[in-house]
């Protein structure tokens, strides 16, 4: 083959930044094992998520395949008639990159890159595509950029060309025979180290932030599940918002919350979070730590499930798996689960869902296009902030009307007598308003 490299679709920025995808034109190959093992997704399923991926930051797919392999190779993760016959689609269907929805090594990202002549990503490299097309704030943009660097360290031969500038330089700062490679790597360092900074201070804050409620305090619940299953639908349903929704995947990145007033009257916090997916890269849950602390510290993790899904449960597994990479324990009581996009089942599905549902205390069946289920939604929310009430007894003067006024406000007064200078007041509390209340003993001291 003689064509030469066509131009990068996918950019890094001049301060090694990576840039927005370009649109052009893109393969999609899923390599599969013959034999699938454990993995309870087929291959056909896994090669439509990796298109969505791609299709996320706009690339037109023009070729999609899943490849059956008996063996990786080291060199180039294909077999050599794999790689030739996808050097002649390269050809004919004049692509700008290939997407391979697995890990590669960076030689193997090379020896691909040098064999089809055109630009090359996996699966981790796309999945930072988005994320860095995806961030909005601040916060968001230094989280992806740190998932970025940690990631293209590996691989600065590739991608930090602009760099050779720096050659040469004194002292600790590299002489004249610093090679390329480690100018690059220095530079890489330095700027994971000047993130990683700004990220304790977005750390602090938030603790600052989550503190401050607390003192308020409304108990918060937090939204998680699979990327698309319809969170931030739901989010605006139940909260009368504008967050950004679409039949997309990561369509949320920045997490959003927003007060909620249950059935009952009690106001609580709803948290809109980023979508989870299969083999989410490690470095974006590290990078994203601060952000899914959120999740961690929350009261009440509703997971949203899109039961429409033929991998509904797989990728409620996947969900589970980052959940537990947090320190979550979803068995512990804290866990309502939503079956949601009920009305893309068939009847005979949606009856023997609302037979399991029926079973269980945590499963909700709802459509959150349609509206179906979400008031049921409200009192099973309801519901689930009530059981972790704890009922607690207390004398209260009579003349002390603000503490009988929180109570109120913030409880559930199951009795009350008075004896004439005391209330003797039954109430139920949610734990941080239990908090609450016992830092007002002590400041009664």
């Amino acid at each position: 083959m003689t064509r030469s490299a066509r131009p990068n679709t996918l950019r890094n920025s001049p301060d090694g930044k990576n840039g927005s995808a370009a649109t052009g034109r893109a393969v999609v190959i899923h390599p599969h094992a013959k034999s699938r093992g454990g993995d309870s997704r087929s291959p056909d399923a896994r090669l439509e998520e990796a298109v969505g991926l791609a299709g996320a930051i706009g690339l037109d797919v023009v070729h999609a395949q899943r490849i059956a392999l008996p063996r990786r190779r080291p060199s180039t993760y294909f077999g050599a008639g794999s790689v030739e016959a996808l050097s002649e689609t390269v050809e004919a269907l004049e692509v700008d990159l290939i997407c391979v929805d697995a890990a590669l090594t960076p030689v193997q990202q090379r020896n691909l890159e040098r064999a089809w002549h055109c630009k090359v990503i996996d699966r981790t490299g796309l999945i930072l595509e988005i994320f860095g097309a995806r961030a909005s704030t601040r916060e968001g943009v230094l989280q992806v950029e740190l998932a970025h660097l940690t990631y293209q360290r590996s691989r600065l031969v590739r991608s930090w060309t602009h760099l050779e500038r720096q050659r040469g330089g004194r002292g600790f700062m590299g002489g004249p025979g610093e090679t390329q490679i480690e100018a690059d790597r220095r530079q890489i360092d330095e700027r994971i180290v000047r993130i990683r900074r700004e990220l304790d201070t977005v750390k602090r804050t938030r603790g600052l932030h989550r503190a401050a409620r607390r003192r308020v305090p409304y108990p918060v619940a937090a939204l998680v599940g699979y990327t698309n299953a319809g969170k931030s639908t739901l989010f605006n349903r139940l909260t009368d918002s504008q967050v950004a929704a679409e039949d997309l995947l990561f369509a949320t990145l920045d997490p959003t919350m927003r007060g909620l007033d249950l059935p009952s009257g009690r106001r609580v916090i709803l948290s809109d979070t980023v979508g989870f997916v299969s083999q989410l890269p490690t470095m974006l849950i590290a990078a994203f730590r601060a952000t899914l602390e959120e999740v961690r510290d929350a009261d009440l993790i509703v997971h949203v499930r899109d039961v429409a899904h033929p991998d509904s449960d797989a990728q409620c597994r996947d969900v589970g798996d980052v959940l537990s990479q947090l320190g979550i324990d979803a068995d512990d009581g804290i866990l309502v689960e939503v079956h949601n996009k009920i009305d893309k089942l068939a009847p005979e599905e949606r009856s023997l869902l609302s037979g399991l549902a029926a079973g269980r205390n945590d499963a909700v069946p709802v459509s959150v296009l349609t509206g179906e289920g979400v008031e049921g939604l409200m009192h099973r929310l309801e519901s689930a902030f009530g059981s972790r009430r704890k009922i607690v007894d207390l004398e209260v003067d009579l003349a002390d009307g603000a503490r009988l006024a929180w109570l109120y406000r913030y409880g559930e007064v199951l009795s009350r007598r008075d004896d004439g200078l005391r209330a003797h007041i039954r109430v139920g509390l949610d734990p941080a308003h239990l908090g609450r209340l016992e830092r007002f003993r002590r400041d009664d001291g």
